[in-house]
């Protein structure tokens, strides 16, 4: 809901980099086919699926396609879809039952945590760019932020769990 909430209330869309979206990308598919613990990998699709919103935000705002709770039907439509292929691949359990206990499902437990990280790191950048005069205080720290962010999580969940 949180989240939901910023993308209704953001005033300009700041899209996140697109060396950013495609190492996200690649974190996921690499995970997935290594073995990877399913919440470490939910991290990466969390986080995928932020940036994607994001992206798609700020590329219909660009085209000025404007509609009635653009943000939330975009960031809805990304969530919805993955969440239900995943239901329908048998990946996940039903995202309600995660209601009933957070540690039923790790997948699902990984993306909501990897879309609040990669969401926070990504809106922390803006703001220290803003404090720095519009500048980044050093190069790539664009991708650097949301993608240390989810790396320092994956490894927090690696041995948590």
């Amino acid at each position: 809901m949180v989240m939901l909430g910023i993308f209704l209330g953001a005033d300009a869309a700041l899209a996140v980099c697109p060396v950013c979206t495609v190492a996200v990308g690649a974190g996921l598919g690499l995970s997935r086919w290594i073995g990877i613990n399913d919440a470490i990998t939910g991290l990466w699709i969390g986080g995928l699926l932020v940036s994607i919103s994001w992206w798609t935000i700020d590329w219909l705002e660009k085209k000025k396609i404007r509609f009635w709770c653009r943000n939330a039907i975009t960031v809805a439509a990304y969530y919805g879809l993955t969440l239900y292929s995943l239901y329908y691949a048998k990946i996940i359990t039903h995202p309600l039952d995660f209601l009933v206990s957070c540690t039923k499902d790790n997948l699902l437990l990984g993306i909501i945590e990897g879309s609040a990280v990669f969401l926070f790191a990504a809106v922390l950048y803006e703001y220290l760019k803003e404090k720095n005069h519009g500048r980044a205080h050093f190069p790539y720290e664009k991708v650097i932020l949301p993608i240390g962010a989810l790396v320092i999580f994956s490894i927090i969940f690696y041995f948590l769990l």
